[in-house]
């Protein structure tokens, strides 16, 4: 039986293995015992995005948690750091997030967050994985009426304009918003609103199928369009579950998480705001982020892929800053977890503060020519088993010297491996490329 949990909780397609019914209401009560066990309340916050699939996956975990007699509580659609927001500020033992990010309607995922609002760690996963494998049985399938309670929502979206109550924002920016027919549909358009900027917001009618479909992070190229067409000052693009956010400047260029942990970082270090000289990325962040921070005496430190890995590393250097290249972006002082509306907020009172638009903000950060490869595997089996991958992986390093950078890696949630390689000239990059794509599905790829 293959594992529940990948880098970023339980993802598959809904209705298949681990996101079929009976696995995810035993998982329901796995929790449920598990919380005990740990000396907590069996007391869960549930928050979900808008596939179709997300009803009957909180159907199945509230019937597997209140058969173990736990009490389950429902916040209805809402970002995931909502839920991590809420865990922690209404002292719940655990929240979870029905999700699967910016993936197409047809996947889906559950996140589950300690009561401090942070990703469960690995050992958590693997004790909950290797209850839920012993336990699962055939279940039958029930329908239940769960009513989502507002004030959780509202709870959140005072808290995102509570934290810009101190902000005069002399000029009313127009922002451009696409929330990917996403959580953030119901959410962010009200909070911008709400703080008096000229919004105009894009694919915000989910209709449980057209989450993420040709828009949000991963398609901004429409967004960037309207940017231009409507003389707007920023283009704002979320993700399914509003946890991260990339940007169209008001030329139309789109930016993306290095852009925010550049500009950010450099604000924050003017306002002293900034508890570490210590900004926190991962492994597939730009070299030339590296370099621009340098240049601020601030220092970039790599975690592996993963927002809870960049969490990890922050609090142990005692960092308040870190994010991803993909748009995630945490700020420790305010939340536990990315969440793009909150970072919008904070990108915009950077534009206000300096009185510059997103493009002037971004010209002192020199991007690295940079390719992102998928290759399609047949097994992920150790590359150090396979001498030839490994010293193609050395020789293109020696050759990349100082001036570039290669990363190989597993997918956590796709048979893919991914081949990032940057540097200063782009054929020789392409050739690299190229090169340890060959080599990989030589050995690796489907036969």
């Amino acid at each position: 039986m293959d594992s529940l949990f990948g880098t970023d909780g339980i993802r598959a397609v809904a209705g298949q293995y681990p996101l079929d019914y009976s696995t995810v209401y035993t998982l329901g009560k796995v929790i449920i015992s598990f919380l005990r066990e740990e000396g907590l309340e069996p007391r869960v916050i549930i928050g979900r995005d808008t596939r179709e699939s997300g009803e009957w996956l909180e159907e199945a975990l509230f019937l597997g948690i209140q058969t173990n007699q736990g009490e389950a509580v429902s916040a209805g659609i809402i970002p995931t750091s909502g839920v991590s927001f809420l865990t922690q500020k209404h002292s719940f033992s655990a929240g979870i997030v029905i999700s699967a990010s910016h993936n197409p309607y047809q996947d889906n995922g559950i996140k589950i967050f300690s009561s401090q609002g942070i990703k469960i760690p690995d050992s958590w996963e693997r004790k909950i994985e290797e209850a839920t494998k012993e336990a699962t049985e055939d279940v039958k399938r029930e329908t239940i009426k769960i009513t989502p309670q507002s004030s959780y929502s509202q709870a959140y979206t005072e808290f995102l304009k509570s934290r810009f109550s101190h902000v005069n924002f002399k000029k009313k920016f127009k922002v451009v918003l696409d929330c990917s027919n996403g959580a953030s549909s119901f959410i962010a358009h009200q909070v911008f609103t709400d703080l008096g900027f000229e919004t105009i917001a894009l694919n915000n009618s989910p209709d449980g199928k057209n989450i993420n479909t040709g828009c949000g992070s991963l398609y901004p190229q429409n967004l960037a369009k309207k940017v231009v067409e409507t003389k707007a000052d920023i283009g704002v693009a979320y993700d399914g579950d509003a946890d991260r956010v990339i940007w169209a400047d008001e030329n139309g260029i789109i930016l993306n998480g290095d852009h925010t942990l550049f500009v950010l970082s450099r604000f924050m270090k003017e306002k002293g705001l900034l508890t570490s000289d210590n900004v926190v990325a991962t492994t597939m962040s730009n070299i030339g982020l590296e370099k621009a921070l340098k240049k601020l005496n601030l220092t970039l430190i790599r975690a592996p892929v993963g927002d809870k890995y960049v969490l990890e590393q922050m609090i142990k250097l005692n960092a308040n800053l870190g994010g991803e290249q993909s748009g995630h972006t945490i700020f420790l002082d305010d939340c536990q977890t990315g969440d793009g509306i909150l970072t919008s907020l904070k990108m915009l009172e950077a534009m206000a503060i300096h009185n510059i638009p997103l493009s002037r903000l971004v010209e002192d950060f020199e991007q690295f020519p940079q390719l992102l490869v998928n290759v399609k595997v047949a097994e992920k089996k150790n590359f150090n088993q396979f001498p030839e991958i490994m010293n193609t992986m050395e020789e293109i390093k020696n050759r990349l010297g100082d001036t570039g950078r290669l990363n190989v890696r597993y997918s956590g949630t796709e048979p893919v491996a991914r081949i990032m390689i940057e540097g200063q000239d782009n054929n020789e990059i392409e050739g690299h490329t190229q090169k340890m794509a060959n080599v990989i599905k030589k050995y690796l790829g489907p036969k």
